[in-house]
């Protein structure tokens, strides 16, 4: 499929050979002018035997005239129908390429959202689980080992997850999925924002999503954490006696999702997939750069979904997140800044049109 921007080339490529045609048929109604020229001569020279001559050489010159005039005018018309048509094109072409930057944006951020959804079914339903309940309902070194070996299965099927921990109401980690890699148990986390909304939680159905952050714990990585609180006989009804914590690996995750735009082979080395939460941070990038350090303008995402020129080389398209079944999302954003294609070579258009002008201007002496 060819590129919208091929349309203006187009426009430009018609305008110009069209110029050029015409300033063909001026070069030769001036030739044919010369020669009428120097015909009339020569029948002055023959007197009253080149008269006749003179008046076929007359009425060509006056042919020769009104083709010019036709020329002029045509050249004239055609300039102003070009450079409007080419700026028809190019508005067009604007339209749509931001555009489908916009909805480039939101299925990426739906892709998130979805993902996300599942991650907020799954600590609610983990929450629930026999070993979960059991080791905060009766606490043992026993229950705590198998606890931690419930987590270690769930670890080994759901790869998404770098670890998942089980905290009791004194904000304790007595269990976790990787002991091995991450010596958490023990760690008091009661000061995490996490941990006190989810301790705060009213209903087991209910459940904590955080913004993407680094987790000191694990290593500095960077993880989306979801926390739900785990209930007397695993029931939704039941009395709080502790939260499970899931960290979702967010760095390989969010670039996946980011790989998966579908962008044109072309488009690829010009454009930049992000997703920047609530307040412009940037929490995820295609090209790994800024995440946590760069913002995009979210002041000027004057609608849920829409686009702008950020300068003349490059347009932002956005898309807010629109949440999905029972997430409904934090508010964050997809983004995707694409710069301009390269653009058909106007000036050096206009300097040929100005050539043909010039040459049409020329009159035969």
């Amino acid at each position: 499929m060819a590129a919208p921007e091929r349309v203006v080339e187009l426009s430009q490529q018609v305008g110009l050979v069209a110029r050029n045609k015409i300033g063909e048929i001026d070069n030769i109604t001036r030739g044919v002018k010369m020669l009428a020229l120097n015909a009339m001569i020569e029948a002055a020279r023959a007197g009253e035997n080149g008269r006749g001559f003179a008046v076929v050489a007359g009425e060509i010159k006056n042919v020769s005239n009104q083709i010019s005039k036709i020329a002029e005018d045509l050249s004239k018309d055609l300039a102003r129908t070009s450079e409007e048509l080419t700026a028809i094109g190019a508005d067009m072409v604007k339209s749509l390429r931001g555009q489908r930057l916009a909805d480039l944006s939101f299925s990426i951020i739906d892709i998130i959202d979805r993902n996300l959804y599942e991650r907020s079914c799954d600590v609610r339903w983990w929450a629930t689980d026999a070993a979960v309940v059991g080791v905060l309902a009766e606490p043992s070194q026993r229950s705590q080992s198998y606890a931690a070996d419930r987590l270690g299965v769930i670890l080994g099927a759901y790869t998404v997850y770098i670890d998942l921990w089980i905290v009791d109401l004194a904000g304790r980690i007595v269990a976790s999925g990787k002991q091995g890699a991450y010596a958490v148990a023990g760690l008091d986390v009661s000061n995490e924002g996490w941990f006190r909304k989810a301790a705060a939680l009213t209903t087991g159905d209910a459940y904590v999503a955080e913004e993407v952050r680094e987790e000191r714990h694990l290593g500095g990585a960077k993880v989306a954490t979801f926390a739900a609180s785990i209930r007397e006989g695993g029931t939704a009804a039941g009395k709080p006696i502790g939260v499970l914590c899931a960290h979702f690996d967010w760095a390989p995750q969010s670039n996946a999702a980011l790989a998966a735009a579908r962008l044109l082979p072309a488009e690829r080395n010009g454009t930049r997939v992000l997703l920047a939460d609530s307040t412009g941070r940037v929490i995820a990038s295609s090209d790994g750069a800024g995440v946590f350090t760069e913002t995009v303008p979210v002041g000027r995402f004057t609608d849920k979904q829409g686009y702008f020129e950020i300068d003349a080389n490059a347009t932002l398209g956005y898309a807010l997140t629109p949440g999905f079944e029972t997430y409904p999302g934090l508010g964050w954003f997809g983004v995707v800044i694409q710069k301009a294609a390269k653009q058909p070579d106007a000036p050096a258009a206009r300097q040929n049109s100005q050539a043909v002008k010039q040459g049409a201007g020329q009159k035969a002496a």
